[in-house]
């Protein structure tokens, strides 16, 4: 009977000790499945390139950490999920993504508005949603268990407003966006930064759809108003479009975008009329660094351009959730957010850490577009 009892007693132990750990409110995870990460982005639409671009750079980190042995001995798996940027589609994917208890965190979505509307599940439910792009002031605020590894827009138009009053040292400034949530927000914030700035003149504000690629009313109302530069906020399918037919009305027009400008797409879409804009960025593909040159090589072999920046901050979302994961040493939801909180990582896009709501502190550079490229400005 002692003995019987002490095997089973052994036994217990045993099985307790090899258990596979734990979620946040007592989710087993399978023991010897692999560690899920969801992408969850626009796959398709009109945004389809910016989704695919985070798609490829998400995967290609996690396949840098399967080589070395994947996390806590286990492969990662990326989980897509096409959002169409669809505020519906995002909300019934995020049903998804929470009802999968192995999923630890999520990398989305792609427009502020659409993160938004799916961070309250991820938040009701601890799932960590970490965004490459996601720039509303609110966005971070919904919850502790949303971040962003990415700045909020003011931060891209301080250095857009340097760039006009200082390096360019002109003051009768305009500015057009597209006509979305974000690009009304972003655009309001643009307005009222240039409207405070000692050194500038807010001249006109336009507004246009984000399917549309003629601008002419837009274009001659900036013009009308005396606008020495434009700054432009949108996807970059609104700059080669917008480019061509300012430089046909007004050759001497200076243009600027925000980070989303970052992308051979505009330079493909523009061609010689995107010459000279200007965008801020927390990523050069051109950078020395042997860590960004490895991740651009390996990028540029799949997906046939250079990253952008946003890709960049995608590759380094999966990299901070991943190396989250190792320092707790366990698969815990609380702990594990407690540790991208508390982290500093030093990835491709910079240093990163994160303030107490969840934002990441970027450093910008400023780059052009010169001889069908972009580079680094310097005067």
């Amino acid at each position: 009977m002692k003995k019987n009892f002490l095997i089973g007693f052994i036994t217990v132990v045993v099985l307790s000790v090899l258990a596979p750990p734990v979620f946040a409110g007592g989710q087993k995870a399978a023991s010897g499945s692999t560690v899920k990460i969801a992408v969850a982005v626009p796959l398709t639409g009109d945004n389809a390139e910016y989704g695919k671009s985070f798609l490829t750079a998400a995967e290609i980190m996690a396949e840098k950490w399967n080589k070395a042995g994947g996390v806590l001995g286990r492969q990662i798996e990326i989980v897509q999920f096409d959002d169409k940027n669809s505020a519906e589609e995002a909300a019934s994917i995020a049903q998804k993504i929470v009802s999968d208890k192995d999923i630890i965190g999520v990398l989305g979505h792609f427009s502020s508005g659409v993160s938004m509307t799916a961070a309250p599940t991820y938040q009701e439910n601890k799932v960590i949603e970490i965004s490459n792009c996601a720039s509303h002031p609110d966005y971070s605020k919904i919850g502790n268990y949303i971040f962003r590894n990415n700045t909020v827009i003011s931060a891209e138009f301080d250095v857009l407003v340097d760039v006009v009053a200082n390096d360019l040292n002109l003051n009768r400034i305009g500015v057009i966006a597209i006509k979305t949530d974000w690009g009304n927000t972003a655009g309001d914030i643009a307005v009222k930064m240039i409207q405070d700035h000692p050194k500038l003149n807010m001249v006109a504000y336009e507004q246009v759809l984000e399917t549309s690629d003629d601008h002419g009313p837009a274009i001659a109302k900036l013009r009308a108003a005396g606008a020495q530069a434009v700054i432009a906020v949108g996807m970059y399918s609104l700059y080669g479009p917008l480019a061509r037919q300012y430089k046909e009305a007004d050759p001497n027009i200076q243009l600027l975008g925000v980070s989303n400008a970052y992308t051979q797409q505009i330079i493909q879409l523009g061609g010689a009329a995107v010459e000279g804009l200007f965008a801020p960025v927390s990523f050069f593909a051109q950078s020395n660094d042997p860590e960004v040159n490895v991740f651009v090589s390996e990028y540029t072999k799949r997906f046939g351009m250079e990253p952008s920046a946003l890709a960049a901050q995608a590759y380094d979302c999966i990299g901070i959730l991943l190396q989250a994961i190792k320092n707790v040493g366990y698969l815990d939801r609380e702990k594990v957010r407690d540790a991208v909180n508390a982290i500093n990582y030093p990835g491709i896009t910079g240093p990163t850490t994160f303030d107490s709501i969840g934002d990441a502190d970027k450093k910008f550079q400023k780059v052009i577009i010169r001889d069908g490229r972009f580079v680094q400005y310097s005067k």
